[in-house]
């Protein structure tokens, strides 16, 4: 994330709109694979035959996934700073100094996202286009930066304390 140039002063390579689409969609496949178990397993068995409810059945399982979503995003980069998706992309989610971000950023960042993607990147990309935040991502101070691969290692110095 941080990378220090002869001057002394650090550079951060934020995450491309395309690579954080593309982390999100490997997220997207993986937390929808579980939930439609979870809930298969749990509803799959129940015979429903309410038509008069049929719009509540249909869309049931949105308010369990988006939680489900809101955690897997808040413990994993929390954690470790990525998720599987993220992980894949080389991305990582870090605050605006490029640090780990707070445990209340990645709250709000993951509410975002969990909960009214649709609407935290549209505003996001008319309003905070500088820094390719999501309103949510501005609202808890967070970035998603681009690690930079280590091609060559042949310039790293090694330093025992």
């Amino acid at each position: 994330m941080d990378e220090s140039n002869s001057e002394g002063s650090s550079k951060i390579i934020i995450a491309k709109w395309a690579d954080r689409f593309f982390a999100w969609l490997i997220d997207f496949i993986i937390v929808s694979s579980i939930s439609t178990v979870l809930i298969f397993v749990s509803f799959g068995s129940l015979d429903y035959e309410f038509e008069e409810n049929s719009f509540w059945m249909e869309n049931i399982q949105y308010i369990p996934t988006s939680i489900l979503f809101f955690v897997y995003w808040t413990v994993l980069e929390y954690k470790i700073g990525q998720t599987v998706g993220k992980k894949i992309m080389n991305l990582k989610t870090v605050n605006i100094i490029g640090e780990r971000p707070s445990l209340k950023g990645i709250l709000i960042s993951s509410f975002g996202k969990a909960f009214l993607l649709p609407i935290d990147v549209v505003l996001g990309w008319f309003l905070t286009n500088e820094k390719r935040q999501r309103i949510f991502n501005k609202l808890g101070d967070t970035l998603v930066v681009k690690i930079k691969d280590v091609d060559d290692i042949s310039d790293i110095k090694y330093l025992k304390d």
